[in-house]
């Protein structure tokens, strides 16, 4: 067992963690691209090249079972013609991709128990890893939606606040990475994942309704 999972299961989750981080952080690439930034393309981070967007320890954190991140695409502000705006849309990018690849994943099980149903009760891998895919991809898009710094959902709450209200809301959330980063690391190295119960009264509605989407009913 590695944290609580099977060994298959930690195996299982590894393409689905490579390709939800990859298409997320290209989903960012490329918006910024059709908004008029070539930033990300220039440092070669529109690719499906998994290996350059991994960060390391946020890898790590996402195969041992908890929230985890990539390396985050450069953005330059400055050749995005409505900055504000378009950094709002670039932001959004990444967990809308991770919320499409859940709904493709439920999608394909929603068709093979109605048309094949056989193919899956005789592959438990196969319906394992499609299940990886939903789960972790609508995990991926909450844990980015979320309005703290430096994560997705900062820049996209800016984007929708006034002007004047931007300074009050950074001094706010300032200390929250660090206090993120260590309720992270305390919940991977003691098995008590305070953030977990922290987050469980939005998350289990984020998800009961991203399951709603996809199959017509929650878990």
């Amino acid at each position: 067992m590695i944290l609580g999972m099977s060994y298959e299961m930690f195996i299982l989750r590894i393409p689905i963690i490579l390709l939800a981080l990859t298409i997320h952080e290209v989903a960012h690439g490329w918006a910024a691209l059709k908004l008029g930034d070539s930033t990300a393309r220039d440092h070669g981070r529109i690719t499906l090249n998994p290996f350059s967007h991994l960060d390391p320890i946020g890898a790590i954190m996402l195969m041992s079972g908890v929230f985890g991140w990539a390396k985050p695409v450069p953005v330059n502000g400055y050749n995005l013609k409505n900055p504000k705006r378009d950094i709002l849309l670039v932001s959004l990018a990444g967990p809308v991709s991770n919320i499409l690849q859940a709904f493709c994943f439920g999608m394909i099980i929603r068709f093979l128990i109605a048309f094949n149903p056989q193919l899956l009760t005789g592959n438990p891998q196969l319906l394992m890893l499609l299940q990886l895919g939903f789960y972790i991809n609508a995990g991926i898009a909450f844990f980015n939606l979320l309005p703290f710094p430096p994560l997705d959902g900062s820049k996209i709450l800016m984007g929708v606040l006034p002007d004047r209200h931007i300074p009050g809301y950074m001094n706010i959330t300032r200390h929250v990475p660090m206090i993120f980063i260590g309720l992270l690391v305390f919940g991977f190295m003691t098995g008590q994942h305070i953030l977990f119960k922290i987050l469980e009264p939005v998350y289990r509605p984020f998800m009961y309704l991203i399951h709603f989407i996809t199959f017509g009913k929650v878990s």
